[in-house]
């Protein structure tokens, strides 16, 4: 079998977490709205696979409606605009067993750092 040397984290049983790091302003973002959010997608090992701001503009998309993971959906419609958050996503509210064949590994849970630029 698979052994892993004393002290190693299972992050498959890490919970979806939703870690804020700032007050935003008004009502948290509704299911169904369009949102602008900038963000940095990490791999628990601390890989950047993925980021807005290389972009240097925000990823615009409509909240709730199944177009992002689970974990932005329900991640993102807990935050205010202004307000940035560490989303913390296990493979079952990530892309789960198959994962990005050359980015993102089978089974990985996501950490993300999000910022709700506008909505």
């Amino acid at each position: 079998g698979h052994h892993s040397a004393p002290g190693t984290i299972f992050y498959r049983e890490m919970s979806f977490t939703v870690q804020k790091l700032n007050e935003g302003t008004g009502p948290t973002v509704p299911p169904g709205t369009k949102v602008k959010v900038h963000y940095t997608g990490k791999l628990t090992n601390g890989t950047v696979f993925d980021s807005s701001h290389n972009r240097g503009q925000p990823l615009e998309f409509n909240v709730g409606a199944g177009m992002v993971i689970r974990g932005w959906d329900e991640g993102i419609t807990q935050l205010q605009k202004g307000q940035k958050a560490i989303l913390t996503c296990p493979p079952d509210y990530a892309y789960g067993a198959r994962g990005i064949p050359g980015v993102i590994p089978a089974d990985a849970t996501l950490i993300f750092e999000v910022e709700v630029v506008d909505f």
